[in-house]
């Protein structure tokens, strides 16, 4: 626990089993790496999103991959996924954390749906996605025959549904997957180098990061994906952790912050941030803060890189959607 299958000896022997070989690795040192943000910026006014002047608060610090994938909680907190650490821990507007769930087996994001159910990815050797609470038991790891290893890549990030099943992302260009409530895995899209993924509040459409754009699906009623189109292109590229707020708005971090988009596709601003942002969601006792992961690095490539992370929190106009935990 704590490591991500790349990194463990006895992935060949996984991988080995695979039908189908995963794709090669890419050499995360020849990715372009944007400018550093900087700790001078200035926040402008987006209408009915965001007053001018504002700035983001560090309310929380820990040292190395333990911040990601992080979910609102009914009472205005946080639950932060903790790779390193393989925890989940909850964290307070005011910055007290406890730990709430441990051995998830290099937990990296978490999702709750409008029914209360719980869901983590797990990134370990055989990562699975793992249902919290209220049961405790695998929803699923298992896939054409395999285990989620043989896509390729880890685990990316969720988007929970309110029928019980889990929308996630994973490999290289493994695109979108829906595992339905009884663990059956398929895959959807084409072309696509996924990562932040979720539902609209009305769960009709599904939204997923892919290289510097974001990207579309209608939700069919059973869970099927269709009509796969780019939405928004996301202005200095990136593209990593995803939330809604009630006006059916879809946030993205990126460069150099969070961009803020309409349901029709219009990038109507950017809310700039001191550091990198990775995951971002609404709580707060009338979920009109929005919090943020702040992902700090060293010059090692990959996980290897992550020295620390920290929790941010800036004040908002708009409200995150109430009907679903993000």
């Amino acid at each position: 626990p704590g490591v991500q299958a790349a990194a463990v000896a006895r992935e060949p022997a996984v991988l080995a089993a695979c039908k189908h070989q995963p794709p090669p690795r890419p050499n995360f040192r020849n990715f372009p790496r944007p400018a550093a943000p900087s700790a001078h910026y200035h926040v402008a006014a987006i209408p009915d999103v965001i007053a001018a002047g504002q700035h983001w608060k560090i309310i929380w610090h820990t040292r190395g991959n333990n911040a990601d994938g992080i979910v609102g909680t009914p009472d205005g907190d946080i639950l932060i996924a903790q790779n390193s650490n393989s925890d989940v821990v909850k964290l307070t507007p005011r910055g007290h954390a406890s730990i709430v769930y441990q051995d998830t087996d290099t937990g990296g994001a978490l999702s709750m749906n409008k029914q209360g159910q719980l869901f983590i990815d797990e990134r370990g050797l055989n990562a699975s996605i793992w249902e919290l609470s209220p049961q405790h038991k695998v929803l699923a790891n298992r896939y054409d025959g395999g285990s989620f290893d043989c896509i390729g890549g880890v685990l990316n990030d969720l988007t929970a549904a309110a029928n019980g099943g889990v929308y996630f992302t994973q490999g290289f260009g493994g695109g979108v997957f829906y595992a339905s409530p009884e663990g059956v895995v398929t895959q959807y899209g084409h072309d696509l180098r996924t990562n932040g993924i979720i539902l609209s509040p009305d769960e009709k459409t599904l939204y997923v990061t892919n290289a510097g754009t974001l990207v579309a699906f209608d939700v069919q009623p059973g869970g099927a994906l269709t009509n796969q189109h780019v939405l928004a292109t996301l202005p200095g590229g990136g593209g990593d952790g995803a939330t809604v707020d009630a006006a059916g708005r879809i946030y993205v971090t990126g460069f150099p912050g969070v961009r803020v988009v309409s349901s029709d596709g219009t990038v109507i601003g950017t809310i700039p941030a001191p550091v990198q942002l990775i995951s971002v969601a609404f709580s707060g006792p009338d979920k009109k803060t929005l919090f943020a992961v702040g992902e700090l690095r060293s010059n090692k490539p990959g996980i290897a890189g992550i020295a620390s992370a920290e929790i941010l929190a800036i004040p908002m106009i708009a409200q995150g959607y109430r009907g679903r935990a993000k």
